[in-house]
């Protein structure tokens, strides 16, 4: 299976800010942001100004990167918001949110969507009790989320309590119960991320 087997920190120099793909080192100053801010590369100080085309690719690699989706799934995800009614960008940013790694990760239970990546392909979370092991699941209202078994339990317990921001107002989650229940479908303004989702829709467009 095709996957990104390079340096993480790369990711976030070659797009000029923090993607927080390494957990709690993006928030110390090893972060490779905070030390050599500048692309990758023998080239990285003297790259030029970018053209349209390439403002729209940087917008498009960035959710890729940010979300931990490959080129043929992200481009699905585009196709079927494309089918949904309402606004293109704001449908794709919605399918990305709603898929199980990112919701480990937005609950707190996660450091990075790697990490929540990597423990649901394990099978340590369970949607409404039952086992789930594929991390692009998507979830709907009303299901809950939760920690199976307890090996995990201490290693859940200091990433919720490392207060790396507020859970998202469309999830609701239970500290004690480690548990988390989706309350309703991600609004765009719920979306934290720095990613302009119309140059990627006018991307695909072309």
């Amino acid at each position: 299976m095709a996957r990104y087997a390079d340096a993480k920190c790369r990711l976030c120099r070659r797009e000029g800010m923090k993607l927080f793909l390494k957990g709690a080192r993006c928030f110390t100053d090893k972060c490779a942001i905070e030390r050599r801010n500048y692309p990758p590369g023998q080239h990285g100080l003297n790259r030029g100004k970018l053209t349209p085309y390439g403002v729209q690719l940087r917008e498009k690699q960035k959710a890729k990167r940010i979300y931990g989706v490959l080129e043929n799934q992200f481009r699905r995800y585009f196709h079927a918001a494309e089918r949904e009614k309402g606004v293109t960008g704001e449908n794709l940013l919605r399918l990305l949110e709603l898929r199980l790694d990112n919701v480990v990760y937005r609950l707190g239970f996660a450091a990075s969507r790697r990490e929540s990546r990597q423990m649901v392909a394990h099978g340590h979370y369970a949607v409404n009790g039952r086992k789930v092991t594929v991390p692009s699941y998507l979830v709907k209202v009303g299901d809950a989320v939760a920690l199976r078994g307890t090996k995990y339990e201490a290693r859940l317990d200091d990433n919720m309590n490392a207060g790396r921001g507020a859970v998202p107002q469309w999830l609701e989650v239970d500290p004690a119960g480690r548990r988390g229940v989706v309350r309703g479908l991600p609004l765009r303004e719920d979306i934290q991320i720095p990613v302009s989702e119309q140059l990627i829709v006018e991307l695909y467009s072309k």
